[in-house]
């Protein structure tokens, strides 16, 4: 597609000069060719396109190029992606699908070399990154950082693959993201000096602040099921160049609805200075990653949005390379058709393999949070009926299941408090990071049914409801989509309510549930190789004292 040259007038927003004045821009060639600082009338704001700066396109269910065709109505024009669930699906072919598929449409996708892949050595995954793969990947020109370095203790004791992938990233002079939950002291001392650079996984402000005095950047997390920002947002004006905006996850549905740009309007109402909130999400990531996203200065890529003003923050367009793709909430971006390529081998569950025969000793249920990753361990009297060690919805007990998807292979079973059902089951693919299938459910029944409805699919979440059965399927390594992205969201959003209607608590089960199998993340967690202890980094039973 050709560019067109135009003229623009409005306020402009000087993320760089961080001031705001009255202008022309002049657009020739994609590029902003000069702005002009005159009276005009136009009374519209004119600013540098919202970036994510840390997102995994897989967990919004859509392919990048449909990804992108959403995103873009809510003024985002780039993205820093770590394609670390497709490369747990399929390694490094899962990556290159990844760029190909983003590059067939104008959306500025920066994708990283996962670190990580598989996550730990405690859970089955489909692909593998070893030192040999990053390398080849951080070559690659569309690779702009190392994805965020999970296996912390790694780095506090030297494994030397881990050493090996943070040297690689140096060499090839491309940033490192980190993931860091909880570590402080010593341990993050030693963390950032490896060269690693930024954290989303703060829970707390002072831990924020702490790393942020060892020199690490801390991207302020708001996705659909980990909500950080109304603890961290005051650090936007306390740390402006140490700040970035970023989603991590976020499921078909929310995309639908808004994006980053809904934060910036919450951090601007909160009364925090807008140039300050606006640099978070545009000029700090573009410095730090070296993004080829416009910052609105002449030379620059034309990559900006236009909004009716900077409180209501109403995306009236979007421009990328100055073509415009958005407009009045219409993406103007078309759907891209794509070929599905997976990986799923395993066949189905039977009843008689999620039976539980009770031990001695309590049940060690794994306690789950709304709007968090963390778990916690509590201890409670099994419920045993013929046997078997069942849900006990009356006390918000209910059984879970991990089952490989690679291979035959028994499933795993560990029981969940909070998730709230009264009846029925859940079941998804997507599971971080290894993308299993995880299930909960009341009975044994709808749950083996739940697990097989996505076996049969070869990917996507599934509900059991007694008569009532509902599949949203994920063709694309088990996890994506290649359909409309709104029928997608439009799909999710009547599973979420359903799953709702049948007693859960969570404001977004699936979402919450894809995290109940992510080792990395403490307390408690049940991958298909059992139950883990997330502190001590190591099986345990699921019986015990």
């Amino acid at each position: 597609m050709g560019h067109a040259d135009f003229e623009i007038k409005g306020n402009i927003v000087d993320v760089v000069g961080k001031r705001i004045f009255k202008g022309t821009m002049v657009v020739s060639g994609g590029k902003v060719h000069a702005i002009r600082e005159e009276a005009v009338s136009a009374e519209e704001y004119i600013l540098p396109g919202l970036i994510d700066a840390h997102i995994h396109i897989e967990s919004s269910m859509l392919i990048p190029s449909e990804f992108a065709r959403l995103a873009v109505v809510h003024g985002t024009v780039g993205s820093v992606s770590d394609p670390h669930e497709i490369a747990n699906v399929l390694g490094v072919p899962g990556v290159r699908f990844m760029i190909e598929n983003g590059n067939m449409v104008p959306f500025k996708f920066n994708f990283g070399a996962p670190s990580c892949v598989p996550a730990t050595p405690f859970e089955t995954a489909g692909g593998e990154l070893g030192v040999a793969e990053v390398e080849e990947l951080l070559q690659m020109p569309e690779i702009k950082y190392l994805s965020e370095m999970m296996n912390f203790p790694g780095v506090l004791f030297d494994d030397p693959v881990v050493m090996a992938k943070l040297a690689l990233a140096a060499k090839a002079g491309k940033p490192v993201d980190g993931h860091a939950p909880g570590l402080s002291g010593a341990g993050v001392r030693k963390y950032i000096a490896a060269g690693i650079s930024t954290d989303h996984e703060c829970f707390t402000i002072e831990e924020a602040i702490e790393k942020i005095g060892f020199g690490m950047h801390i991207l302020i997390r708001e996705g659909s099921a980990a909500k950080n920002f109304e603890t961290l947002y005051p650090l936007i004006d306390q740390y402006p160049d140490m700040v970035m905006l970023c989603s991590d996850d976020q499921h078909p549905d929310d995309l639908a609805g808004g994006h980053i740009n809904l934060v910036v309007k919450r951090a601007v109402a909160k009364g925090l200075d807008v140039i300050n909130v606006l640099r978070s999400c545009t000029f700090n990531p573009v410095k730090h990653y070296n993004l080829g996203i416009g910052l609105l200065q002449p030379g620059d890529a034309a990559d900006f949005i236009c909004v009716s003003n900077l409180a209501d923050f109403e995306i009236l367009s979007t421009f990328i390379d100055g073509e415009k793709v958005s407009e009045n909430g219409i993406s103007l971006i078309p759907s891209i058709m794509a070929v599905p390529f997976n990986n799923f081998n395993t066949g189905p569950v039977l009843q008689e393999e999620i039976r539980v025969v009770p031990a001695d000793g309590q049940l060690r249920v794994q306690r789950a949070f709304d709007g968090q990753l963390i778990t916690q361990m509590v201890l409670a009297e099994p419920l045993v009926v013929n046997g078997n060690v069942v849900s006990d919805p009356g006390r918000d007990i209910l059984k879970m299941v991990v089952k490989n998807r690679y291979y035959d292979a028994p499933a795993a079973v560990g029981f969940i408090q909070h998730v709230g059902l009264k009846r029925g089951a859940l079941a998804s693919c997507v599971a971080h990071d290894s993308h299993n299938i995880v299930a909960v459910g009341v009975d044994d029944a709808s749950i083996a049914e739940a697990i097989n409805m996505i076996i049969t699919a070869r990917g996507g979440i599934s509900l059991v409801d007694g008569e009532t059965r509902m599949l949203l399927s994920l063709p694309f390594a088990g996890i994506m989509s290649g359909d409309n992205g709104y029928d997608v969201a439009r799909l999710y959003e009547q599973m979420d309510i359903r799953a709702r209607e049948m007693g859960s608590t969570l404001s977004a089960p699936y979402m919450t549930l894809s995290f109940m199998a992510l080792l990395v993340i403490p307390e408690i967690k049940l991958s298909d190789k059992g139950l883990f202890d997330g502190t001590r980094f190591g099986f345990m039973t699921l019986f015990g004292k």
